[in-house]
């Protein structure tokens, strides 16, 4: 059984007409159009609204602390 991402690293709220006309409309990662209504997922860290299939993936490169786990760089071009 896969492990739950840390959805509690995010404040989540809901898509209200004020958030969404005057904060963001978007997911800053899909760029998918948020709802009235919906829950929106704010990353602390990179102040940024995700919906939850974006901060779910978000989630599994986070520590116990909420913060990025940096995965080795190897192989690159320099």
């Amino acid at each position: 059984m896969s492990e739950q991402p840390r959805l509690e690293c995010f404040i989540e709220q809901v898509g209200t007409p004020r958030i969404l006309q005057y904060v963001s409309r978007y997911c800053a990662e899909c760029y998918g159009e948020f709802r009235e209504g919906e829950k929106l997922y704010y990353d602390t860290q990179s102040y940024r609204y995700l919906c939850r299939e974006c901060a779910e993936r978000h989630a599994e490169r986070l520590d116990e602390a909420c913060e990025v786990i940096e995965e080795d760089q190897q192989g690159g071009l320099f």
